[in-house]
Protein backbone atom coordinates (compact mmCIF):
# COMPACT_ATOMS: atom_id res chain seq x y z
CA UNK A 1 0.00 0.00 0.00
CA UNK A 2 1.63 3.34 -0.82
CA UNK A 3 1.39 5.80 1.61
CA UNK A 4 -0.95 8.59 1.95
CA UNK A 5 -1.17 11.65 0.43
CA UNK A 6 -0.25 14.75 3.09
CA UNK A 7 -1.88 18.12 3.48
CA UNK A 8 -0.20 20.90 5.48
CA UNK A 9 -3.01 24.04 5.98
CA UNK A 10 -3.09 27.29 7.27
CA UNK A 11 0.47 28.70 5.66
CA UNK A 12 0.69 32.29 6.40
CA UNK A 13 4.33 32.59 5.06
CA UNK A 14 7.03 32.17 2.32
CA UNK A 15 9.60 30.26 4.59
CA UNK A 16 6.57 27.78 5.93
CA UNK A 17 5.62 26.93 2.33
CA UNK A 18 9.35 26.29 1.65
CA UNK A 19 9.88 24.62 4.51
CA UNK A 20 6.52 21.87 4.21
CA UNK A 21 7.41 21.31 0.12
CA UNK A 22 10.95 20.39 0.93
CA UNK A 23 9.19 18.01 3.83
CA UNK A 24 7.69 16.34 1.36
CA UNK A 25 4.48 17.41 1.71
CA UNK A 26 1.60 16.58 -1.47
CA UNK A 27 -0.36 19.43 -0.95
CA UNK A 28 0.02 23.15 0.58
CA UNK A 29 -3.03 24.93 2.31
CA UNK A 30 -3.99 28.20 2.86
CA UNK A 31 -7.38 29.99 4.10
CA UNK A 32 -9.33 33.35 3.36
CA UNK A 33 -12.71 33.99 3.43
CA UNK A 34 -14.00 32.48 6.28
CA UNK A 35 -16.57 34.01 8.66
CA UNK A 36 -14.47 32.24 11.80
CA UNK A 37 -11.46 33.99 13.79
CA UNK A 38 -8.62 31.98 13.08
CA UNK A 39 -4.84 33.73 13.15
CA UNK A 40 -4.62 31.46 9.69
CA UNK A 41 -6.85 33.58 7.31
CA UNK A 42 -5.05 35.61 4.58
CA UNK A 43 -6.55 37.96 2.90
CA UNK A 44 -7.34 36.36 -1.17
CA UNK A 45 -4.24 38.43 -2.36
CA UNK A 46 -1.79 37.31 0.01
CA UNK A 47 -3.45 33.44 -0.51
CA UNK A 48 -2.59 34.17 -3.75
CA UNK A 49 1.05 35.22 -3.30
CA UNK A 50 1.55 31.92 -1.45
CA UNK A 51 0.22 29.91 -3.94
CA UNK A 52 2.09 31.22 -6.52
CA UNK A 53 5.57 29.88 -4.86
CA UNK A 54 4.32 26.33 -4.67
CA UNK A 55 6.26 24.50 -7.15
CA UNK A 56 4.92 22.20 -9.95
CA UNK A 57 3.51 18.74 -8.71
CA UNK A 58 2.78 19.88 -5.64
CA UNK A 59 -1.20 21.23 -5.15
CA UNK A 60 -1.56 24.68 -4.25
CA UNK A 61 -5.27 24.70 -1.84
CA UNK A 62 -7.32 27.39 -1.08
CA UNK A 63 -9.41 26.48 1.90
CA UNK A 64 -12.71 29.17 1.92
CA UNK A 65 -16.48 29.12 3.44
CA UNK A 66 -18.24 30.62 0.66
CA UNK A 67 -22.04 31.01 0.63
CA UNK A 68 -23.18 30.86 -3.12
CA UNK A 69 -21.67 29.27 -6.09
CA UNK A 70 -20.66 32.58 -7.40
CA UNK A 71 -18.72 33.65 -4.24
CA UNK A 72 -16.66 30.31 -4.40
CA UNK A 73 -15.97 31.08 -8.32
CA UNK A 74 -14.63 34.44 -7.70
CA UNK A 75 -12.04 33.63 -5.26
CA UNK A 76 -11.02 31.03 -7.80
CA UNK A 77 -10.84 33.86 -10.63
CA UNK A 78 -8.55 35.91 -8.11
CA UNK A 79 -6.04 33.35 -6.78
CA UNK A 80 -6.26 30.35 -9.39
CA UNK A 81 -5.21 27.86 -6.91
CA UNK A 82 -5.52 23.98 -8.21
CA UNK A 83 -7.62 22.71 -5.76
CA UNK A 84 -10.39 24.47 -3.73
CA UNK A 85 -11.30 23.34 -0.23
CA UNK A 86 -14.96 24.31 0.75
CA UNK A 87 -16.01 24.24 4.28
CA UNK A 88 -19.60 24.81 5.62
CA UNK A 89 -23.19 24.39 4.50
CA UNK A 90 -23.14 24.32 0.76
CA UNK A 91 -24.89 22.60 -1.02
CA UNK A 92 -24.32 18.98 -3.45
CA UNK A 93 -25.60 21.37 -6.21
CA UNK A 94 -23.32 24.10 -5.78
CA UNK A 95 -20.33 21.32 -5.32
CA UNK A 96 -20.92 20.22 -8.44
CA UNK A 97 -20.86 23.24 -10.29
CA UNK A 98 -18.25 25.00 -8.83
CA UNK A 99 -16.51 21.39 -9.41
CA UNK A 100 -16.91 22.16 -12.99
CA UNK A 101 -14.19 25.14 -13.12
CA UNK A 102 -11.39 23.65 -10.38
CA UNK A 103 -11.18 20.23 -8.25
CA UNK A 104 -12.82 20.58 -5.18
CA UNK A 105 -12.70 19.08 -1.93
CA UNK A 106 -15.50 19.59 -0.32
CA UNK A 107 -15.18 19.15 4.01
CA UNK A 108 -17.93 17.20 5.74
CA UNK A 109 -18.58 16.53 9.94
CA UNK A 110 -16.87 13.26 11.25
CA UNK A 111 -20.22 12.91 12.91
CA UNK A 112 -22.42 13.61 9.87
CA UNK A 113 -21.84 10.35 7.86
CA UNK A 114 -24.84 10.80 5.75
CA UNK A 115 -23.11 14.36 4.62
CA UNK A 116 -20.45 12.48 3.18
CA UNK A 117 -22.34 10.22 1.29
CA UNK A 118 -24.41 13.27 -0.61
CA UNK A 119 -21.33 14.64 -1.96
CA UNK A 120 -19.40 11.53 -2.65
CA UNK A 121 -20.56 11.92 -6.36
CA UNK A 122 -19.80 15.33 -7.17
CA UNK A 123 -17.12 16.39 -4.77
CA UNK A 124 -13.24 15.53 -6.53
CA UNK A 125 -12.29 14.69 -2.99
CA UNK A 126 -13.72 14.56 0.84
CA UNK A 127 -11.83 15.93 3.97
CA UNK A 128 -13.63 14.37 7.23
CA UNK A 129 -12.98 16.59 9.71
CA UNK A 130 -14.28 17.56 13.23
CA UNK A 131 -15.79 20.65 12.52
CA UNK A 132 -17.42 23.15 15.18
CA UNK A 133 -21.23 24.71 15.13
CA UNK A 134 -20.19 27.27 12.06
CA UNK A 135 -18.77 24.02 9.83
CA UNK A 136 -15.40 24.72 10.20
CA UNK A 137 -12.85 22.88 10.96
CA UNK A 138 -9.43 23.61 12.53
CA UNK A 139 -10.82 22.58 15.80
CA UNK A 140 -7.90 20.48 17.03
CA UNK A 141 -10.38 17.36 18.16
CA UNK A 142 -9.95 13.83 16.59
CA UNK A 143 -12.88 12.22 16.17
CA UNK A 144 -13.90 8.21 15.64
CA UNK A 145 -11.44 7.08 13.37
CA UNK A 146 -12.82 3.31 13.38
CA UNK A 147 -16.44 4.78 12.57
CA UNK A 148 -14.55 6.98 9.91
CA UNK A 149 -12.38 3.87 8.88
CA UNK A 150 -15.94 2.10 7.75
CA UNK A 151 -17.09 5.41 5.98
CA UNK A 152 -14.07 5.35 3.83
CA UNK A 153 -15.16 1.89 2.80
CA UNK A 154 -18.16 2.82 1.22
CA UNK A 155 -17.28 6.01 -0.21
CA UNK A 156 -15.88 6.32 -4.14
CA UNK A 157 -14.31 9.84 -3.43
CA UNK A 158 -10.66 9.89 -1.96
CA UNK A 159 -10.93 11.04 1.69
CA UNK A 160 -8.32 12.96 3.81
CA UNK A 161 -8.83 12.56 7.48
CA UNK A 162 -8.39 16.08 9.94
CA UNK A 163 -9.40 16.95 13.17
CA UNK A 164 -6.54 16.87 15.98
CA UNK A 165 -3.53 15.06 14.03
CA UNK A 166 -0.13 15.64 15.21
CA UNK A 167 3.40 13.87 14.47
CA UNK A 168 2.46 11.58 17.12
CA UNK A 169 -0.50 10.16 16.38
CA UNK A 170 -0.99 10.27 12.48
CA UNK A 171 0.40 6.79 12.12
CA UNK A 172 -2.09 5.70 14.40
CA UNK A 173 -4.55 6.95 12.74
CA UNK A 174 -3.41 6.29 9.19
CA UNK A 175 -3.73 2.40 10.61
CA UNK A 176 -7.20 2.43 11.31
CA UNK A 177 -8.70 4.89 8.91
CA UNK A 178 -6.39 4.01 5.39
CA UNK A 179 -7.36 7.62 4.35
CA UNK A 180 -5.87 8.63 0.86
CA UNK A 181 -4.44 11.20 2.30
CA UNK A 182 -4.19 13.23 5.83
CA UNK A 183 -4.62 17.07 6.96
CA UNK A 184 -2.92 18.70 9.48
CA UNK A 185 -2.69 22.70 10.45
CA UNK A 186 -2.38 23.47 14.46
CA UNK A 187 -0.85 20.10 14.98
CA UNK A 188 2.61 21.47 13.29
CA UNK A 189 2.38 24.67 14.86
CA UNK A 190 4.67 26.89 16.50
CA UNK A 191 3.02 29.26 19.62
CA UNK A 192 3.19 31.85 17.46
CA UNK A 193 0.96 30.48 14.85
CA UNK A 194 3.93 29.69 12.52
CA UNK A 195 4.78 25.88 11.40
CA UNK A 196 6.94 24.06 14.00
CA UNK A 197 9.69 23.41 10.59
CA UNK A 198 10.49 19.50 12.71
CA UNK A 199 6.81 18.82 13.55
CA UNK A 200 6.15 19.30 9.85
CA UNK A 201 9.12 16.92 8.69
CA UNK A 202 7.62 14.51 11.76
CA UNK A 203 4.32 14.81 10.87
CA UNK A 204 5.11 14.20 6.51
CA UNK A 205 7.35 11.20 7.65
CA UNK A 206 5.25 9.58 10.38
CA UNK A 207 2.38 9.64 8.52
CA UNK A 208 4.54 7.86 5.54
CA UNK A 209 5.05 5.33 8.54
CA UNK A 210 8.25 5.95 8.40
CA UNK A 211 9.37 6.79 12.19
CA UNK A 212 11.78 9.72 13.15
CA UNK A 213 12.74 10.55 16.48
CA UNK A 214 12.22 14.41 17.97
CA UNK A 215 15.97 15.61 19.05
Amino acid sequence: MSHPRVKICGHTHEEDVDASVAAGADAIGVITEVPVDTHREVPPERAKALLDGVPPLVAGVLVTMPETVEEALELVERVDPDVLQIHGPFAPEAVEEVAERVSVLKSVDAADPESALAFDAVADALLVDSVDASGGGGTGETHDWVATGALVETLDSPVLLAGGLTPENVHEAVETVSPFGVDVAGGVEAEDGTKDHDAVERFVANAARRRVCAE
